[in-house]
């Protein structure tokens, strides 16, 4: 059960169409596979998406975090020993991505070693989750027709609509547009990725509250300390901290300092291993929490909905667990299947899935 071997594959998958929201635009999963290999021969997987615009990094900082800094850090360790590669990993500071990759990639060696799922290793309380899909930037009419499609199509009935463009002219008239296209059993949540002022941002909630909306997410930024405690005061609905959360002490400091009332979960920025702290620090809080989307690849995916299912608290909820569709390609042998509006967890020891080698050499981009 040691680790041997951490590797970091850099591939490149474009989309089909980009997606843009206030905080930046992506048009190519510039992704990263971690793999770790053990003396028993087992290879444990995960996938790093590095977001530049909301973390700082890219996906060479990846590379070489995981390979030069990582590694050597990690090898020779057990896979039982996660607080210890844990503590090894965070005496750097940040790098979120390249740690989460490489933790979850040993939670999964861990669950094929053992011959159980990550699902059951973490909780177990579920084995499936339902599917919220994320609308990027675009005019009403396309966004109320991508939601038509996707809800007909997949069976989705919670949609996270991005805004933080300009407020009263279009944003609000994107939201209207969709709850009165949709109806009132769809759930509708708004997402600013610090787009707004505070000002703004309590205008626009205003003119929304006949809209029914779930949650408000990153309205306006966290650096504006007092207008965000100003603005989630006033807020009817959950006010989730997102990337101003990235660890378990800055959602400690959200919430403590009433600049938020509930949280997103990102596996691919918190891994399995503080993920869980995250988890309980949310219950025993009493927040709210939803599994967010970090513009994840189907592996990546995986990882969230094998993290939501395992526990109560975020299996309550619909996870962001379906931007993968808007990739022209993946590297998993059996792609990811949503039905009826739900995802459910893979069959099979650890994250149960294989990465295709025909498609990672295509798509790999070290060669």
């Amino acid at each position: 059960m040691k680790i041997t071997a951490v590797e970091a594959i850099p591939y490149a998958i474009p989309y089909r169409k980009p997606l843009r929201f206030a905080s930046g635009e992506v048009s190519t999963a510039e992704h990263v596979l971690v793999r770790v290999h053990t003396d028993d021969g087992v290879v444990g997987i995960a996938d790093a998406p590095p977001r530049p615009f909301t973390y700082g990094e890219t996906q060479r900082s990846v590379v070489a975090a995981v390979t030069e800094l990582f590694a050597p850090q990690v090898v020779g360790t057990r896979l039982v020993e996660r607080e210890q590669v844990d503590a090894r990993m965070s005496r750097t500071v940040g790098n979120p991505a390249a740690k989460s990759a490489v933790d979850m990639a040993i939670w999964d060696a861990l669950g094929r070693t053992v011959g159980l799922p990550v699902t059951e290793l973490l909780g177990g309380f579920t084995d499936r989750m339902r599917v919220s899909h994320m609308l990027g930037f675009d005019s009403p009419e396309a966004m109320v027709t991508e939601a038509q499609r996707v809800r007909q199509t997949y069976g989705i009935g919670t949609f996270k609509v991005k805004v933080g463009r300009n407020p009263y002219r279009l944003d609000v008239a994107v939201v209207r547009a969709l709850r009165e296209h949709l109806g009132d059993d769809v759930e509708l949540y708004v997402d600013g990725n610090r787009g707004w002022s505070a000002a703004d941002s309590a205008r626009a909630m205003r003119e929304m509250a006949d809209l029914g909306l779930l949650f408000a997410e990153e309205l306006c930024p966290a650096d504006d300390v007092l207008g965000r405690h100003w603005l989630v005061q006033q807020c009817d609905v959950p006010f989730i901290a997102d990337e101003s959360a990235v660890t378990p002490a800055d959602a400690v400091r959200e919430l403590l300092a009433g600049s938020a009332t509930a949280l997103s979960i990102k596996t691919a920025r918190t891994g399995f291993t503080r993920s869980a702290r995250v988890h309980h620090l949310a219950e025993s809080l009493g927040v709210e929490s939803v599994m967010g989307n970090q513009i994840d690849s189907q592996l990546g995916t995986v990882c969230t909905v094998a993290f939501g299912a395992a526990f109560r608290l975020t299996a309550a909820r619909a996870g962001e667990l379906s931007n993968f569709l808007d990739m022209s390609d993946d590297l998993l042998t059996e792609p990811l299947q949503i039905r009826e509006g739900v995802l459910t967890v893979r069959p099979g020891p650890g994250l149960g899935v294989e990465i295709d080698p025909d498609k990672l050499q295509r798509y790999r981009s070290d060669r």
